[in-house]
């Protein structure tokens, strides 16, 4: 329930500060939190926070996107800075070269060798991110570690 805590706390902070956009954005997160946890029936734990989380920036940088193509900056700027405050709650992002380490490590330990594989690779470097890499980047380098 760290999580929580957190963004309660910063919650009251920015309601102190009088920051609009910050409080907005914080009880959005505690909203989505809450949400999942009335959905499960039970309280959840620092993974399934996690995963809330991720669902909630995935969704604001979507509709960045989806805003910027119909040209509207302003709502896109704003979706953007929603999902820079979601993501302060979250673990600090693999490096590349992390990436490609933890990889490396999930190849060598399924012994994979063609395309055939990535799906082993896949769990396996999933499992050892912990929730750090980004499951694009993460393919990405996958299959060019077993294409090439």
């Amino acid at each position: 329930m760290a999580i929580r805590d957190d963004v309660a706390r910063d919650t009251k902070e920015a309601m102190r500060d009088r920051d609009k956009g910050r409080v907005t954005a914080l009880r959005m997160i505690s909203a989505a939190l809450k949400n999942a946890e009335i959905e499960k029936g039970q309280p959840l734990n620092d993974d399934e926070e996690m995963a809330v989380l991720r669902r909630q920036v995935k969704q604001r940088e979507e509709s960045a996107e989806a805003y910027r193509k119909a040209g509207r900056e302003e709502q896109a700027e704003a979706e953007t800075r929603e999902a820079e405050m979601v993501r302060v709650y979250l673990p600090t992002p693999l490096s590349d070269e992390e990436l490609e380490a933890l990889v490396d490590q999930a190849i060598a330990e399924t012994g994979a060798t063609s395309m055939r594989e990535m799906g082993a690779v896949m769990g396996r470097a999933n499992a050892v991110a912990a929730g750090r890499a980004d499951g694009r980047k993460l393919s990405g380098v996958v299959r060019s570690r077993l294409q090439g």
